[in-house]
């Protein structure tokens, strides 16, 4: 019998990882282009390995495969993305490994389904709870985000935010994020509460900037 030739399917099916190394190695050495293709190809159902990793729980085919190109957020033609996969099936370590490798958590299908959603649709509590709690994490870290980026843009920011002002944010933002670093096994009500504290203290200073930019400037008579 002469030997299977390892596909990027097999490998993921098999959770060959080496498998799927020396096959990505040969098609770069090769051809770089036929490289990227593999990584695109199709099953069956219209389907490609990443999905396969995803929804059989192959988190190290999954790095290797995201490492080497892979859209960690591809989408198929009804919009569920690997996020979305993983949760049907009810791979939890998959589907941290996905939000590890920032993956989408908004990412919505063609029923206007987040991964969550999903989750909680197929019953799989676990991968529900953990989404939940990775979604509610999330919202924290972009809005310390959003307020850093805003205080540091000179138009917004230092132009004409006083220094007070200014500092409350920074420190504010800067507290939020110590206690995401500092904080275990955090709860989801818990960040929820950071986040509402840290709205309750800059939203206010960021309206007002709003409203001065929107303020249209009176033309001073000679």
């Amino acid at each position: 019998q002469g030997v299977v030739e390892k596909t990027i399917f097999s490998c993921a099916l098999e959770d060959d990882v080496e498998g799927l190394k020396s096959l990505l190695e040969s098609k770069s050495d090769s051809d770089n282009e036929q490289s990227r293709n593999i990584l695109w190809e199709k099953d069956e159902v219209g389907r490609s390995a990443l999905f396969t990793a995803c929804m059989l729980g192959r988190s190290c085919i999954l790095r290797e495969l995201v490492k080497n190109g892979a859209d960690v957020n591809e989408l198929t033609l009804r919009g569920y993305s690997p996020l979305h996969s993983s949760a049907m099936w009810g791979q939890l370590d998959t589907l941290k490994t996905l939000v590890e490798l920032n993956a989408d958590l908004q990412a919505t299908n063609f029923l206007g389904e987040k991964a969550v959603d999903v989750a909680r649709r197929y019953c799989k509590p676990d991968c529900e709870e953990y989404l939940a709690w990775a979604e509610a994490k999330q919202n924290l870290q972009a809005l310390i985000n959003r307020v850093k980026e805003t205080i540091a843009d000179v138009e917004k920011g230092q132009g004409k935010l006083n220094k007070a002002d200014k500092n409350i944010c920074i420190n504010t933002c800067s507290a939020k994020s110590d206690w995401i670093q500092s904080t275990k096994n955090a709860t989801i009500q818990e960040f929820i509460e950071q986040k509402n504290h840290l709205e309750s203290v800059v939203e206010p200073i960021l309206l007002s900037l709003n409203t001065m930019s929107e303020t249209p400037t009176k033309t001073r008579k000679n």
